[in-house]
């Protein structure tokens, strides 16, 4: 099926059918970004110039919904990486269902060992919320997006925010737009008491 999105709600509507990975596995913090936040973000990106024609990067893109979702939008190619294969799987199957396969790249491998240009970096990194060793994964991908990219797009907890601006700026890059979410994030691992949580996210769009 071909989409053809001329709207925000159509691009949420065909994002809504990407599904939360397979067999999450809590070491790397799985959570499926939610279809509005997603398609708002795609929305402000495409807006902004960074989609249409470009060369999309999507670091732990999970099942793909910013890889794929660019390409709905115009986006000229894009690559998607992430470290677990199953959830690859997945967003592999997704762009064949969107007839975007031929223009996505997989690639299964730790971030910190890709080598890339691209014009736009749209990420989802780990909040480091559960694990000690994952708190600082947050500076990786903020390094590794602003090595891809002129571009960048980037998802942090909101009680983070100083500390990623400030981050952002040791390395180069120029905060230019801030947007604030709530996401909402059904039970998912075996210590989740509650159906559903909401947690207080900003995503940071910096250039260099």
């Amino acid at each position: 099926m071909k989409y053809n999105i001329r709207r925000k709600r159509q691009l949420e509507i065909a994002l809504q059918r990407i599904p939360s990975h397979p067999s999450p596995n809590i070491e790397f913090e799985q959570y499926l970004t939610p279809a509005n936040i997603a398609a708002d973000v795609l929305w402000n990106a495409y807006s902004l110039g960074d989609v249409k024609g470009k060369k999309i990067v999507d670091l732990g893109c999970g099942t793909g919904v910013f890889a794929i979702g660019s390409l709905l939008l115009g986006a000229k190619e894009s690559i998607a990486v992430d470290i677990d294969e199953d959830a690859l799987e997945t967003a592999w199957l997704e762009a064949q269902h969107f007839k975007v396969d031929d223009k996505i790249k997989f690639i299964n491998s730790d971030i910190r060992d890709v080598s890339l240009n691209a014009d736009t970096v749209i990420q989802n990194p780990p909040f480091g919320a559960q694990k000690a060793h994952r708190k600082k994964s947050d500076r990786i991908f903020i390094q590794k997006a602003l090595e891809i990219a002129s571009t960048v797009y980037s998802f942090h907890m909101k009680e983070t925010e100083e500390f990623v601006i400030n981050y952002f700026n040791l390395l180069g890059g120029h905060l230019t737009h801030k947007f604030y979410y709530k996401f909402v994030i059904p039970r998912t691992y075996h210590f989740h008491e509650k159906e559903k949580i909401n947690i207080d996210v900003i995503m940071v769009r910096f250039i260099k």
